[in-house]
């Protein structure tokens, strides 16, 4: 399958950041068709700039989709500051990711809560890119697999298949610290996340499995050569046009 690239730009960058990042990146895949030969892209910008990058896109979404960072579990109502999923998919996105550590740590959800969040992203059309990943504490205990396996079990919820959801492992510690995993490392917990898949879903072997954690040009060939990794989740490299584009310029041919 062809690797998906994925970008989440986090709480940076302005309007007019936002709109030439997207231009950069939409221009550098049209200089290079090759890429879309061995890559699917998506980028996850801000809520308040998703219609900037959407714009920006419209034309060329077969190039280049557009995805949140986050939704609510609710649908409409007195939920003052989320965001539905119903509302992504009105203005345009096809992605969401959902329980990325930082709002695990800084927001306090539980795996309920984003399996919760996931359905009702389903149930909107929205592939959901559900993050699980265990702290370097935990990692030091022995606890990696066991805490990756409890999440996978209550974050991904029923009815989730290959076509609605994507699954992004990513250790803690490696989260903009520079840090990353071994390949030999992300090559077992892919393939015990893909064991664990197997558990649950029909279609797990066409379930994409993402690595993030500090991925960059200089470590993505190796990444993204490993069993059982089917693209990157990207964090700060995805806020420059060539880094990310290198990422991608890295994928093996399918």
């Amino acid at each position: 399958m062809k690797k998906l690239i994925a970008g989440n730009w986090k709480m940076n960058g302005s309007l007019a950041e936002a709109a030439s990042l997207t231009e950069a990146i939409v221009h550098g895949i049209d200089q290079d068709h090759s890429l879309l030969d061995r890559c699917d892209f998506v980028v996850c910008p801000p809520f308040i700039h998703i219609e900037t990058v959407f714009g920006t896109v419209r034309e060329l979404s077969h190039v280049l989709s557009v995805g949140a960072q986050d939704c609510s579990k609710f649908e409409k109502g007195a939920y003052t500051g989320d965001i539905s999923a119903g509302m992504l998919t009105d203005i345009g996105c096809t992605h969401v990711i959902l329980g990325h550590s930082e709002r695990r740590q800084y927001q306090d959800e539980s795996d309920v809560l984003i399996a919760e969040k996931a359905q009702a992203a389903h149930g909107c059309d929205l592939t959901t890119i559900i993050c699980v990943g265990e702290t370097e504490q935990e990692r030091e205990q022995g606890n990696a697999f066991d805490v990756v396996g409890a999440q996978l079990a209550q974050a991904v919820p029923e009815g989730s298949n290959a076509h609605n959801t994507v699954i992004a492992y990513e250790p803690v510690w490696a989260i903009g610290t520079g840090k990353t995993a071994t390949a030999e490392d992300v090559k077992a917990m892919h393939q015990y996340i893909r064991d664990k898949l197997k558990e649950k879903l029909a279609d797990f072997a066409h379930v994409r499995i993402l690595y993030g954690g500090s991925v960059k040009p200089n470590n993505a060939q190796e990444l993204l050569s490993v069993p059982n990794v089917d693209g990157a989740l990207i964090g700060g490299a995805s806020l420059k046009a060539d880094d990310y584009l290198a990422i991608a310029d890295s994928a093996p041919t399918v």
